[in-house]
């Protein structure tokens, strides 16, 4: 069931973050002018019904000290890609990971997973761990790997929808 007038006006005024106010739900409630059990109640049958997938904090990572980014790329064989990927999203060291089709012969990678560190060495290091522990949890399921470092800050923002003129 798609948004309702009132559900499109809670997403406009949170799809840019919370107030940072010690009880920012109630401000929001506030901003709309309905009582804060309305908001929640109406915030959790949209998350119910796929309206909206979640909501979660977005840390700056550079700012507290996280600036090597590496999006590490695996060949995993076919057959346990989605038993590897499963297990190597799940890990702490890993903030999203994800498959994408392969582009022989020139890119064999089919596996993509994002490790962020406060230096290259400390990311490569954090990928070899992973790699050792794959390989005993899925014995010559990789390939091959390689990572690549982010070069460039570029502002990210989900899907947004536009507010009532």
């Amino acid at each position: 069931m798609a948004p309702d007038d009132l559900e499109r006006r809670i997403i406009v005024a949170t799809q840019g973050g919370l107030p940072l106010v010690s009880d920012p739900w109630g401000a929001v409630a506030d901003e709309l002018g309905i009582p804060p059990q309305e908001l929640l109640a109406r915030i959790r049958s949209m998350l119910e019904r796929g309206v909206i997938r979640r909501i979660g904090a977005v840390p700056n990572h550079y700012a507290i000290g996280y600036t090597a980014n590496g999006m590490s790329v695996w060949d995993i064989d076919d057959e346990a890609i989605d038993a590897v990927g499963e297990w190597l999203g799940a890990l702490a060291a890993v903030t999203h990971c994800y498959r994408r089709p392969r582009r022989l012969p020139d890119w064999p990678y089919n596996l993509f997973a994002m490790v962020h560190g406060r230096s290259h060495d400390a990311v490569r290091d954090q990928l070899e761990d992973i790699a050792a522990r794959l390989e005993v949890r899925f014995p010559c399921a990789c390939r091959a790997r390689d990572v690549l470092f982010s070069s460039a800050i570029l502002k990210k923002t989900g899907l947004r929808i536009a507010g009532q003129e």
